[in-house]
């Protein structure tokens, strides 16, 4: 549960400390919209993201499944400014398949905690292999972090790609070859 009250009175600290007044006109209402804003970027902390894949349906269904372009926003642990771009997503399914906005609402619930992009790209894998017990899955995330962007390095742009791969992704060459393909359109 997320305390809100120790939120803003934190806010109300980090004001003072950078040398400003919280009673000033525009800043009064910060600390309350800080910390609502905290409620809903850190409100994947109290969700377990396998609920959201408990209902499939039998197809009989054995290729791949792909969702592709996920857009998703985090925030970096290290120093809690936004990173954000886009989750690709692929499973190969023993028949049952879930439904696409699932596999997107695992991804949401993930990444709306205090995160690195490598823990996220590895959960996300982990959470449908455990899930939906398929032959295999396989995550790509690419994504810009303002931690370096508009600090420390100043490299705007710039992005890190991270992958995760299990099963029949992992052993099979040909396998994560096609997913990578198909991700990159081509």
């Amino acid at each position: 549960m997320i305390d809100e009250e120790r939120i803003e009175d934190a806010v109300v600290s980090i004001i003072e400390a950078i040398g400003e007044d919280p009673t000033r006109e525009g800043l009064i209402g910060t600390p309350r919209r800080i910390a609502e804003m905290y409620c809903e970027l850190f409100s994947g902390m109290s969700v377990d993201p396998k609920q959201e894949l408990t209902v499939g349906f039998d197809e009989g269904h054995h290729e791949m499944v792909i969702l592709k372009d996920v857009p998703f926003y985090s925030l970096c642990e290290h120093h809690f400014l936004p990173f954000y771009g886009l989750a690709h997503v692929g499973y190969i399914p023993k028949g049952r398949v879930v439904g696409a906005s699932k596999l997107a609402r695992v991804v949401d619930i993930l990444a709306k905690r205090p995160q690195i992009q490598e823990r996220l790209t590895t959960q996300i894998a982990d959470t449908i292999l455990e899930a939906l017990n398929p032959e295999g899955v396989a995550v790509v995330i690419q994504a810009e972090h303002l931690c370096m962007t508009m600090r420390g390095i100043k490299k705007p742009g710039s992005n890190i790609i991270t992958s995760a791969t299990r099963g029949l992704f992992r052993r099979s060459p040909l396998t994560r070859s096609e997913f990578l393909s198909l991700v990159q359109g081509r």
